[in-house]
């Protein structure tokens, strides 16, 4: 039985060195065997029992869902399991936090991100409407069709949610979406290898189109 990390779509669209930073580490680490680089909308293709390491909501829900004989752990599990990983130290910080969609229904992964948070020196300061309540970044209604100033309206309603101006999304998207609703985003992987978010409401239809094309391509 295998361990591959996952990059995903959205992450190596936004930062192909940082999931590449992510690899070495967890390479050197002894923590993964390999890279999985077929798109989740794909069959992996891997031998039974094989675990893939994800760092995206979606790809979290569709290797769980979807295919049968790979299993899934979120990058999130995987850090807050070590006790060796470099925590940068945020001096408390404090930061709400965004639960994806995806994994709305996934507790393991809302205790995980917030053990990380705690171990970068976050105080984590909740929205009501958090967790198995959480609600949607905005992202479903563009995907529905709807024009993007109405989109945007969705975007600011749940940024309203949010009582601190710094949200931790661990998204790709709901970074971008919430930047949208006004909030400042900061999406998980650059938290924890100490880089800044640079996503913002402009890179959403760009990235969505790269997604697209990576998805074909992978």
């Amino acid at each position: 039985m295998s361990t591959l990390f996952a990059p995903g779509c959205a992450l190596m669209v936004y930062k192909p060195k940082l999931a590449k930073k992510v690899e070495t580490y967890l390479l050197k680490n002894g923590q993964i065997d390999g890279v999985h680089m077929t798109c989740c909308h794909h069959d992996p293709e891997q031998p039974k029992g094989t675990v893939i390491v994800n760092t995206c909501a979606g790809c979290d829900r569709r290797f769980r869902q979807l295919y049968d004989d790979v299993d899934t752990v979120s990058l999130w599990e995987m850090i807050a399991a070590m006790d060796s990983f470099p925590f940068p130290d945020y001096g408390g910080a404090r930061m709400s936090v965004h639960d994806a969609c995806p994994t709305r229904d996934q507790p393991r992964v809302h205790n995980a991100v917030r053990q990380l948070l705690e171990r970068m020196n976050i105080e984590v300061v909740e929205a009501e409407k958090t967790r198995e309540h959480s609600r949607c970044c905005g992202s479903t209604y563009l995907e529905k069709g709807l024009p993007m100033e109405e989109v945007y309206e969705k975007c600011r309603d749940r940024g309203e949610d949010f009582p601190c101006e710094e949200v931790v999304c661990y998204c790709v998207a709901c970074a971008m979406y919430l930047h949208a609703g006004g909030k400042e985003p900061r999406y998980l992987v650059d938290l924890l290898f100490g880089e800044p978010t640079t996503l913002n409401m402009s890179d959403i239809i760009p990235l969505n189109e790269k997604v697209k094309s990576f998805i074909e391509t992978h």
